[in-house]
């Protein structure tokens, strides 16, 4: 199935929507690899039929790159040349301008401050000075009309150009300070304390600018701490994922040389039963009996045998029938011990009604279920946050899960039985745990185990 799709460059929905994340995840390395290498292959045959350059238009824009000594694009690498500064540095100087313009925003800030400040005192001096202006005409015009009242008229007289001379000098006096106001040379204080403000607000400034630049290399060095420990962290946990791996392999590995090693004895035992039969029939002759055929004789001659299938099940039926003829009589779906229908074994339901069955259940419980899609099974598993799907691929040699270097079992109830004791995916640790049964009458698989009816039966 594999071998079909990578030639195809295709996948089919329904197929892509039976795989789990795993399975989808080697599909489409396996899918890019056969990219990369179909690329190279027409990058070194058209290597020297190269499609010229089209001439450039006159009157559009072009973009021209400089060339190096080898005719090509020249390419500038940051930190390559000598006069390159490193990555520390530019940090570094960005951290001092960061630093610098925070420190003169604040400094900015607490300088309105102080000028609305100034301004708010220069302003309570001015009508401070009014009031007392006020006062004073209010006691000059008191004097007027005591004057006015109780001296003579001459003394009034007196009094009146004493009193207007007063007026007008008091006038003069309130407009020179008026003036001195304006122009500032009566501020002399105000503009003191503001030079003074001044000069405290700059020193501000560049302390403020050197604390900010402490407090970001603090913070730089803090995160380069914690990126260091994630790492290792990281290094760790991918050290022991692959020590996992690692063992998981060589447990595939032992296991796989066991199975050759039972393969053969059970050949070498069925060679002696065959030789000791023929020799007991054959009335005391050494007769041998006749050599089996070659391994790739015998794949032509199942292959013939064989009915040919489509890629996918055109429907339901045909799955059945497929199920009837090619997978019961080899006992899939029974348990070899009891010769029953296997606890985990449904028949062909939909990745939604496999889901329905595994809601309530715990971790770790499973369920076998024959694809209404591909000519193969799936195992429903129950995880932690979701279900998962794996599916089974079935050929000549075995069953195995999809995808390259798969461990290949005899029949799907060894391999149902591997996984009891080794995780599916090494990342996610699936051990099938607790088989899920029926809970219809009749069950879902009764139109794949009903009795069959065949010509002896029918006679």
């Amino acid at each position: 199935m594999l071998q079909q799709i990578l030639q195809t460059m295709t996948v089919d929905p329904d197929l892509l929507a039976e795989l789990s994340d795993e399975q989808k995840a080697i599909l489409f390395v396996k899918i890019r690899e056969e990219q990369v290498r179909r690329y190279n292959d027409f990058e070194k045959k058209n290597q020297d039929d190269r499609i010229p350059r089209k001439p450039k238009k006159a009157g559009r824009k072009n973009v021209d790159f400089l060339a190096g000594r080898d005719g090509r694009e020249w390419v500038w690498v940051m930190g390559e040349h000598k006069n390159d500064k490193s990555i520390e540095e530019m940090i570094e100087i960005e951290i001092q301008e960061r630093a610098l313009k925070l420190a003169e925003k604040e400094i900015e800030e607490i300088r309105r401050k102080e000028e609305a400040e100034l301004a708010r005192k220069l302003e309570e001096e001015k009508e401070r000075f009014e009031d007392e202006q006020k006062h004073k005409e209010d006691e000059l015009r008191k004097q007027r009309e005591e004057a006015e009242l109780y001296a003579s008229l001459k003394q009034a007289r007196e009094a009146a150009r004493k009193l207007e001379a007063e007026k007008q000098k008091a006038e003069e006096e309130e407009k020179i300070r008026v003036e001195q106001l304006r122009t500032g040379r009566c501020n002399h204080r105000f503009a003191e304390d503001k030079r003074r403000s001044l000069e405290r607000l700059v020193k501000d400034k560049n302390r403020r600018s050197s604390e900010i630049f402490s407090e970001f290399m603090c913070k730089r060095e803090e995160m380069e701490k914690i990126a260091e420990q994630n790492i290792k962290e990281v290094e760790t946990s991918w050290q022991e994922q692959e020590r996992k791996a690692k063992k998981a392999e060589e447990e595939v590995k032992e296991l796989a040389r066991r199975a050759r090693i039972e393969y053969k004895n059970s050949l070498r035992q069925s060679a002696n039963i065959i030789s000791a039969v023929s020799a007991f029939s054959g009335n005391g002759t050494n007769q041998k009996p006749p050599v089996p055929p070659k391994s790739a004789e015998l794949k032509k001659s199942m292959a013939n045998v064989v009915k040919k299938r489509p890629p996918r099940p055109p429907n339901k039926q045909a799955v059945v029938e497929w199920f009837l003829e090619e997978e019961r009589p080899k006992g899939v779906g029974t348990d070899p011990r009891t010769g029953k229908v296997a606890v985990w074994f449904h028949g062909v339901i939909s990745r939604l009604e496999a889901e329905n069955y595994l809601l309530n259940m715990t971790l770790g419980s499973y369920l076998v279920r024959v694809s209404e899609r591909v000519w193969g099974y799936t195992i429903s598993y129950r995880a932690e946050d979701r279900c998962k799907h794996f599916l089974v691929d079935t050929s000549d040699q075995g069953y195995q899960f999809f995808g390259a270097n798969q461990v290949v079992h005899r029949s799907l109830t060894d391999l149902v039985n591997f996984h009891k004791s080794n995780p599916i995916t090494v990342t996610g640790g699936e051990l099938l745990r607790s088989p899920v049964g029926q809970i219809k009458d009749p069950p879902d698989y009764h139109d794949l185990m009903r009795p069959r009816i065949t010509e002896s039966t029918a006679l």
